[in-house]
């Protein structure tokens, strides 16, 4: 899951792939009343701990640098594109908040495919999605991320 992550990560990003398995691997650990009961149990709860992590480093480095060292994250999983498009991945997760008080299960299919780079069969399995319900979803979900992602680092 990270190394889907970092693969199209800027090289000089202070944040390593074994550092943040080691730090979703604590996060996991200090969880003792959600205990992993299933494959896709432990893949939700591993993307939101990525999620949180690299949300965080993405914070604590804007703050250091005064917002001039943004963190960037490409998103061409969403987009569709073959050419990566770079996304801030704080308003992303500005983005999938918003989403989630709209529609939690659109914001975990997001989650699933960008943090945990599942496939959208694997993200439906874990959803307990159809394909065809998964498609539909991602579409609308896709169209509506690109026109928020667009407007708000536009701005």
């Amino acid at each position: 899951m990270t190394a889907s992550y970092f693969r199209n990560e800027r090289d000089d990003h202070t944040l390593q792939p074994t550092a943040l398995v080691n730090e979703v691997y604590i996060r996991l650990g200090d969880q003792d009343s959600n205990n992993v009961v299933s494959r896709n149990h432990f893949f939700g709860v591993a993307s939101r701990l990525m999620r949180q992590i690299l949300v965080d480093h993405a914070r604590t480095k804007r703050a250091g640098k005064r917002g001039g060292d943004w963190s960037r994250v490409t998103l061409s999983s969403v987009h569709g594109e073959s050419s990566a498009r770079e996304v801030d991945i704080v308003v992303l997760d500005e983005v999938l908040s918003w989403l989630e008080a709209l529609n939690e299960g659109y914001a975990r299919l997001v989650e699933l495919r960008f943090f945990s780079g599942l496939t959208s069969v694997e993200a439906g399995e874990i959803l307990g999605v159809s394909r065809t319900d998964l498609a539909r979803r991602w579409r609308i979900i896709k169209a509506w991320l690109i026109d928020e992602l667009r407007g708000r680092q536009n701005t």
